[in-house]
């Protein structure tokens, strides 16, 4: 069963997304303990997928890079991209366009938050700035306990 805090998550990723254009997204909060990112909301995520995404280690695929570099990881179309940053089940979104930033206090990393769209789309500096400061914005409320 889901607590008010997943469906509040669940309603600010769709939100985000929404405001970005897409229909994928993800959201994942660090567990500093095994330095794996794990799910917190999602959307359009084909099911044979969620086995994959719900532990991220840090530094593998587009979210895991984007974690361990502190910087948006951005791909123009995941479905021909050949720099080995994303996974090759990342494919089965279907998605083309996207974009996923870490979600940071200060220096500190406390997730990543990822949106896709179905068409190719390089994401503007402004777009990518604009999903850091969401990202900046729930960082403090993101953190475990």
């Amino acid at each position: 069963m889901f607590s008010s805090t997943d469906t509040l998550w669940a309603e600010f990723l769709t939100q985000t997304i929404a405001d970005f254009g897409c229909t994928t997204g993800t959201l994942h909060r660090l567990d500093p303990a095994d330095r794996h990112l794990k799910l917190v909301a999602h959307q359009g995520i084909p099911d044979a997928l969620m086995p994959i995404i719900q532990s991220i280690p840090v530094g593998k695929g587009i979210a895991g890079v984007a974690a361990e570099r502190k910087e948006p990881v951005e791909m123009c179309n995941l479905q021909t991209d050949t720099s080995g940053v994303a996974k090759p089940g990342a494919k089965q979104t279907q998605v083309q366009g996207t974009l996923a930033v870490p979600v940071l206090d200060g220096e500190r990393l406390c997730g990543t938050l990822g949106i896709g769209k179905l068409v190719p789309y390089d994401f503007t500096p402004e777009e990518k700035e604009k999903l850091l400061h969401i990202g900046h914005s729930i960082s403090a409320r993101l953190l475990p306990g």
